[in-house]
């Protein structure tokens, strides 16, 4: 039996394992073993379905997420589920990551996401603005993050022996600030900078709290 859940979780799998050319009516229609034009009762079109999946990443962010009473970190765990997410999803976030669904689980994260700064005691219009930054920040790291957990394998080690190939043969006379860094500088590039840079907004947007209490 069809259904609106299992044609979505069909097309995150096929996207997973395919890519985007995943995506199309005929190939999820044989991976249901079902007649293509019965998809047609539950999406509109294959973007109908494309937005579904995206709505869909962020549900599978939002399972299990409990509310501790912390503001900041309740918003800092549900922002490292979003792009753990993605990184689980890689394909299917470089597709997604950038569509506004105005589906139930991103209406969800949103409506969360504003109660918590509210709740901290940020104004309407201070909250909003925080809000933007910390959606687009996540989402941007996100689908960055998922486009190299995308690449062919043999691509993706290329791009990190960047550093040890190029970077450090650089010399002083000519870099002088890439010399004196790079092991620092190669050790850092290994690894995402993800968590560090959501600190970084997160410890901004706390130190305005004194004075948006103080207004």
């Amino acid at each position: 039996m069809l259904s609106h859940a299992l044609i979505v979780e069909t097309a995150l799998a096929l996207v997973d394992e395919h890519g985007a050319d995943a995506l199309s009516v005929r190939r999820l229609g044989a991976a249901l073993g079902a007649d293509p034009t019965s998809i047609y009762r539950y999406f509109r079109n294959t973007d109908d379905l494309l937005l579904a999946v995206a709505d869909e990443l962020l549900g599978h962010a939002q399972e299990g997420w409990a509310e501790t009473g912390d503001w900041r970190a309740d918003v800092r765990d549900l922002s490292l589920r979003l792009h753990a997410a993605y990184a689980k999803h890689p394909r299917a976030a470089t597709l997604a990551g950038h569509r506004t669904t105005g589906r139930a689980h991103e209406i969800q994260a949103v409506e969360t996401l504003l109660r918590l700064l509210r709740a901290a005691g940020f104004p309407d219009g201070e909250a909003v603005r925080y809000y933007h930054a910390l959606a687009d920040q996540t989402l941007a790291f996100a689908v960055q993050h998922a486009a190299a957990l995308s690449l062919p394998p043999d691509a993706l080690a290329a791009d990190r022996e960047v550093w040890q190939g190029t970077y450090a043969k650089l010399a002083p006379e000519t870099h002088p600030n890439i010399a004196a860094t790079m092991p620092l500088l190669d050790a850092e590039m290994q690894h995402g900078a993800f968590a560090f840079a959501l600190d970084l907004l997160l410890d901004a947007i706390a130190a305005r709290l004194p004075a948006v209490a103080s207004d």
